[in-house]
């Protein structure tokens, strides 16, 4: 029965989406729907749709809105100009990709996938529109490169809790996932961007100023790079603090500056003091910037809100512990089952965290009986989580709304890149399994 609700529910959002209902109120209208035919009573399913509201918009909202801002002014105020202009001057061109690739890694590892999104967007859109190349063949490299590294590499929240569940040790997992991570990235992110270059998608964003001057004055090479990386430094330097310092005053300080929301709010309020300065522009047309960029993304925001609940609401109904429960009465080697078992319930309730921590709780007993290596067992849940993304997921709406794209774009660049990404990182870990040994 869970199985044909959700089927149901995907094709109803697609058709509803094509009938240009729009994905805010078509996945409301799905969300509701699913829920009551899973059962859920009337006040569970209205109480579900707000918690689904509350979870996503408290880990997404603050810092969407801020990395919309900072990204604003640091296109508005020419340091976005200006890091295109050198990154292209340095490397050329044809290899525009490959920096894409390794911006996005280098970020990524330090950075919730949210952030280094929102960072990295006005940045891919620059390079698109200034280099004249096609979106997605600038896109993929980068979102290729933040989403592997979500998903395999601590100290993102993923990876860390399955550490912690199958007492595993975090070094040798982040070597392992690093070994995976190069060839699945290079495969998801340029080579499958080259495949897309004919995809014609508008290079139209908030992040583009339609009265910039070619002839305008740009900010310095030094200061762009450092405000715009500012985030990634200091969330950087909360996870070495963690690691390398005691209980001091300098890591109780650096924790508070480290988190992603509160980092992103010091970079806004020095990009508004110095490219706002830098720019001639008075502090009310800096702040006109902000304003901007959060009325381009409410829309996207709440769509990606409307993701949310239906997640929850799957969630809630007890749907992956149906599918969970069912999944574990197969039999196959223990690395596989991991993968699939995250696999299924990635495309049944959307988030990938959550799928991730629920089969955690099915494959824990395989990893203490000794018959998986915990890392690899890690690796495996991990790139299962990632599995077949679709309209439940709020990266995939992310995806589509900042770059403009039909849901037929989305589903062959987006679902496409996050099901390579799974597949081969599976492959991955099996191989690792036979020359490791382990």
């Amino acid at each position: 029965m869970e199985w044909l609700v959700i089927l149901a529910a995907v094709a109803l959002q697609v058709y509803l989406t094509w009938k240009k209902l729009g994905p805010f109120l078509s996945l409301l209208i799905v969300a509701l729907l699913s829920g009551l035919c899973l059962g859920m009573h009337p006040e569970q399913l209205i109480r579900s749709i707000e918690r689904g509201v509350g979870n996503t918009l408290s880990g997404l909202a603050l810092v969407i809105c801020l990395g919309a801002a900072l990204g604003k002014i640091l296109e508005a105020g020419g340091a976005v100009t200006r890091i295109t202009t050198t990154l292209i001057g340095a490397f050329g061109e044809r290899n525009i990709q490959w920096v894409l690739l390794l911006t996005g890694f280098l970020i990524g590892i330090p950075l919730y996938y949210n952030a280094g999104f929102m960072i990295l967007v006005p940045l891919v859109f620059s390079v698109a529109y200034r280099a004249k190349l096609p979106l997605l063949y600038v896109a993929m490299p980068m979102a290729a490169a933040l989403s592997t590294t979500h998903c395999f590499l601590p100290p993102h929240p993923s990876p860390v809790f399955l550490i912690n569940a199958f007492h595993a040790n975090m070094g040798k997992t982040l070597v392992y996932g690093l070994m995976i991570t190069v060839p699945v990235v290079i495969v998801a992110g340029p080579l499958l961007g080259r495949l897309l270059k004919n995809v014609q998608v508008k290079t139209e964003s908030v992040f583009l100023s339609k009265d910039d001057d070619p002839e305008k004055p740009l900010p310095g090479t030094l200061p762009s790079f450092l405000i715009g990386l500012l985030p990634v430094g200091l969330i950087t330097a909360k996870l070495l603090a963690d690691h390398l310092l005691g209980d001091y005053l300098l890591r109780t300080i650096l924790d508070f500056t480290g988190d992603a929301t509160i980092a992103l709010l010091i970079s806004v309020l020095l990009a508004i003091a110095y490219f706002g300065k830098a720019a001639g522009q008075p502090l009310a047309a800096t702040v006109k910037w902000v304003n901007e960029a959060i009325g381009g993304i409410a829309v996207i925001l709440f769509i990606i809100c409307a993701g949310g609940v239906f997640k929850q609401v799957l969630q809630d109904s007890g749907t992956d512990k149906h599918i969970a429960a069912l999944c574990a009465q197969w039999q196959m080697p223990p690395l596989l089952f991991g993968w699939l078992i995250t696999a299924i319930l990635r495309v049944a309730i959307g988030s990938a965290t959550v799928a991730g921590i629920t089969a955690a709780g099915v494959v824990a007993p395989l990893v203490a009986s000794g018959v998986a290596s915990p890392e690899l067992m890690v690796l495996a849940v991990g790139t299962g989580s990632v599995f077949g993304s679709h309209v439940n997921d709020s990266g995939f709406w992310m995806f589509k709304e900042f770059f403009n794209l039909s849901l037929k774009q989305t589903f062959l660049s987006w679902t496409v890149m996050e099901t390579a990404i799974s597949v081969l990182g599976l492959i991955g870990v099996l191989v690792l399994e036979v020359v490791v040994g382990v």
